[in-house]
């Protein structure tokens, strides 16, 4: 039994996230980051999610009782295609899609998901970042220190998102909501001093690539 183990994860239940990477046109990392993370609020944001009536309610309830796992699948050719006839919220960024769909038992995903490859997505990032948005816009920043794969890093952003969502205040929510729920990638920042100031932080749970309890991703909403 894992030392970190917890009841409530039994069955396992995660959001499945898939990435478009075409191999003649690779997105960039830092998009797929920033479009998996933009993917997982708008679908959090979706009626479909947050009203008691709605189809994903009930799932997304039953998830964020236990922890907010993700899975980073990539998708090429007709693959993408399939994907997308499913139920999901589908992001375009900055030459990067990602499709987010409500979370369900890991045992439970949709055969056109679960045949999607999970590991190897790593991807190189462009050569001059963008820029940041005009504010606001939720920031989130990857731990330098941790080396992680395109499909980790992007898992990692999809979470430090959700717990801004869920955890951010009121003005903060409200200002982020009106800018249209967009998210940077902050590279290069002083992590040291970032840490005490952002709003929160992800400690993995050590499923994959890192140990349990790092801290892979903090994030903070620009006013």
């Amino acid at each position: 039994m894992r030392p970190d183990y917890d009841p409530r994860d039994d069955p396992p239940w995660a959001m499945q996230l898939v990435v478009r990477a075409e191999k003649a046109s690779p997105p960039a990392h830092g998009a797929v980051c920033e479009a998996a993370a933009e993917a997982v609020v708008r679908l959090l944001t979706d009626p479909r999610a947050t009203g008691p009536e709605g189809e994903w309610h009930a799932a997304v309830a039953e998830w964020e009782s236990r922890r907010i796992r993700k899975v980073t699948r990539r998708a090429r050719g007709v693959r993408w295609p399939e994907v997308q006839e499913l139920p999901g919220v589908t992001v375009q960024h900055d030459g990067a899609e990602v499709r987010a769909f409500p979370p369900s038992e890991v045992a439970e995903v949709p055969p056109q998901i679960a045949k999607l490859q999970v590991a190897g997505l790593d991807l190189a990032d462009a050569e001059v970042p963008p820029p940041a948005p005009a504010a606001p816009y939720a920031a989130i920043a990857l731990n330098p220190g941790v080396t992680m794969t395109t499909g980790k890093a992007a898992a990692q952003c999809g979470h430090a998102a959700q717990l801004l969502l869920r955890q951010a205040g009121a003005g903060d929510l409200a200002a982020w909501a009106a800018g249209g729920l967009r998210v940077h990638l902050a590279r290069d920042v002083p992590w040291g001093d970032c840490v005490p100031k952002a709003t929160v932080a992800v400690r993995d749970g050590g499923f994959t690539e890192v140990a349990p309890g790092t801290m892979t991703a903090i994030a903070w909403i620009v006013r």
